[in-house]
């Protein structure tokens, strides 16, 4: 990859993350500047020139989720007006991927109309990680790369050398990705039964399918908000003997309240990626964040050779 070919640019949502796939992939981040207007409005304006070229936006859609959504599309806009040959939107954290379905009368599918706003603005691709839904993907008319935060979240944890591991599913939708996690680390699997009632963000664990007795238990999920369910959950498998509980999830969204109830757990470290980086909460020293950039860095690098994607995570 010639780095003269390559412009990477950040929006407000990922300005250290994108600086860190341009560390890892030896390129200049692009010039660019946003603002927010006193009655909210949102202006961007691209500082170089970008006819002609292959741009990649990187831009986590989250705190706030409707602002940087919005940036996201005006980013796209922006770049397709100043006449770039593509623009992929790098989006680490896409956060209205839990509106994947109508579950319930009179609702919208949130996230087929943020793929609908995101094709219209002008992007020709999409490279996300660890989606909710991974059907959001069909909900698109260009193509979607989703990745994988598991080789970064599986580096961790073997380098922290944990005895007797069992992988643990928070619930019975995570499952495949959870065996996953095991056949990465070689350890078995325990699944989490869990009820969720409301739209309030509480859940509560039925169940534990399992033997977790005498284990170092690890969660696994693919985010969390309030971490009510990792904390429910550990709770519960110190109840059936677990004798130490980690947790580790790609997208550490955590609003507030979410560290003081780690803290107050029988977690001993929560594991998250560095796809979220403007949570309004202070992490405590129980939260390890490890960065995803290498693998955002070497999709960039991939789909810019037009090499394959899926050869990142063999099977």
């Amino acid at each position: 990859m010639n780095p003269d070919d390559i412009l990477i640019f950040a929006g407000s949502g990922s300005r250290r993350l994108a600086a860190r796939i341009c560390e890892y992939l030896g390129v200049e981040l692009g010039k660019n500047e946003a603002f927010r207007f006193s009655e909210g409005n949102t202006f961007v304006r691209v500082l170089e020139n970008v006819r002609g070229r292959r741009v990649y936006l990187v831009q986590s859609t989250v705190f706030s989720a409707n602002d940087n959504f919005m940036e996201l599309l005006f980013w796209s806009d922006a770049f397709k007006r100043a006449s770039a040959e593509s623009v992929t939107a790098i989006i680490p954290y896409f956060s209205y991927a839990k509106g994947d379905k109508k579950d319930e009368p009179r609702v919208s599918i949130r996230a087929r109309v943020c793929a609908d706003a995101i094709q219209a603005s002008g992007a020709d691709r999409v490279v996300t990680m660890d989606l909710h839904a991974p059907q959001i993907q069909g909900f698109f008319r260009v193509p979607v790369d989703n990745l994988y935060g598991l080789p970064a979240l599986c580096d961790q944890i073997r380098s922290m050398n944990l005895k007797d591991c069992i992988i643990v599913s928070p619930d019975t939708g995570f499952a495949a990705q959870a065996r996953k996690f095991a056949s990465c680390l070689g350890t078995g699997v325990a699944i989490a039964d869990k009820a969720r009632v409301a739209h309030d963000e509480k859940a509560e664990v039925l169940e534990l399918i399992g033997d977790v007795d005498g284990k170092t238990a690890v969660i696994v999920d693919d985010f969390t908000i309030s971490a009510r369910t990792l904390v429910n959950v550990s709770e519960k498998l110190v109840e059936r003997g677990a004798k130490e509980v980690y947790a580790m999830v790609t997208h550490g969204v955590l609003s507030g309240g979410s560290v003081e109830r780690v803290d107050a757990s029988p977690i001993k470290r929560l594991i998250i990626t560095d796809t979220v980086e403007n949570q309004p909460v202070e992490f405590s020293d129980k939260i390890v964040t490890v960065s995803v950039a290498p693998l955002f860095g070497e999709a960039i690098k991939r789909i810019h050779n037009r090499e394959s994607i899926s050869a990142m995570f063999p099977e």
